[in-house]
């Protein structure tokens, strides 16, 4: 029994196996093929090649743009998009006159013909990347600087690919990325680092004042920003000291005015004449008051016989 019920679980599965076969001749999935992977500089021209069998007269051939969502490049046998005016097909293959950074990506060529077993289907990935020159960096470079301070010079591209190294230049002359192997008399406690772009003094001195540019560069080209000038003075101990004094001065002499004044008594009698002035408007209002009281009950009596003589 346990042999018969061996011998039926291999037929089952060669079955399994036959069908399998059979499906996949029918609808021609091909086996996976090893990615290939071009390499074009930008502006230039780059051939994206389907590996698939020759070309035949019932052939039918789709290029696609992989992404977050799938594109046609060539469909119905017209290429698509602005691939149109740059671009030109050599059998399945797709040749670019023109690459551009958008046109890097992941491309699928996929060919279908009928066959005896059915439709067949193969299919073939390319990745294009696409190499970029840097752009002119923008360079950070302080003005002034206090000498025995901390200063650090900044330099980045945002568009080379691959991403590109920074070399520092002073007055036109490439800086050593390590300051020690140079002459003595520049300032040796500066750090570069060529990844991130960045130059820092670790103590500024004198000997840094000059023009510093920065290039980055690429496997593609390189480009570099303007010169900028920076300039490195010691720090004026003594016009700090004198400026302190000045002040103080300045302070002293105020306070003993404020006091000469007082003892004259220009205070005092400023408040004398305004005491003064207040009481002498105080005497007109009462001068005008009395004046008024004989007249106020005259403007009634009058006010009241024309009134009666109205009535």
């Amino acid at each position: 029994m346990a042999r018969r019920s061996r011998h039926r679980l291999l037929l089952l599965l060669l079955r399994y196996l036959v069908v399998a076969l059979g499906y996949h001749k029918a609808y021609g999935f091909s086996a996976p093929k090893d990615q290939q992977v071009v390499t074009a500089v930008e502006y230039q021209e780059a051939i994206l090649a389907c590996k698939t069998p020759k070309k035949t007269v019932s052939s039918r051939l789709e290029w696609k743009k992989l992404g977050r969502s799938v594109s046609f490049v060539y469909y119905q046998q017209t290429l698509q998009g602005d691939f149109k005016n740059r671009a030109e097909m050599i059998d399945f293959n797709i040749r670019i006159k023109n690459v551009t950074r958008s046109d890097a990506g992941k491309y699928r060529c996929e060919v279908s013909a009928p066959s005896e077993q059915g439709q067949n289907l193969e299919e073939d990935t390319v990745t294009l990347e696409v190499l970029v020159a840097p752009a002119v960096p923008s360079c950070e470079v302080p003005s002034s600087a206090l000498s025995g301070t901390v200063v650090e010079l900044r330099c980045q591209d945002k568009e080379g690919n691959p991403a590109p190294e920074y070399t520092w230049f002073k007055d036109g002359i490439r800086l050593l990325e390590n300051p020690r192997l140079g002459s003595q008399s520049t300032n040796s406690s500066y750090t570069m680092n060529t990844k991130t772009g960045t130059l820092q003094f670790n103590t500024v001195s004198k000997l840094d004042t000059g023009e510093y540019s920065c290039e980055a560069r690429n496997s593609v080209g390189y480009r570099r920003c303007p010169g900028k000038r920076m300039q490195v003075d010691d720090l004026n101990i003594s016009g700090i000291i004198a400026a302190a004094v000045v002040v103080a001065l300045v302070i002293s002499v105020c306070g003993l005015g404020v006091c000469y004044a007082q003892r004259k008594g220009y205070f005092s009698k400023e408040t004398s004449f305004q005491k003064s002035n207040s009481s002498s408007k105080a005497t007109t209002m009462s001068e005008n008051v009395q004046w008024l009281t004989p007249v106020i009950p005259a403007l009634k009596a009058e006010a009241g016989g024309s009134q009666g003589q109205e009535f």
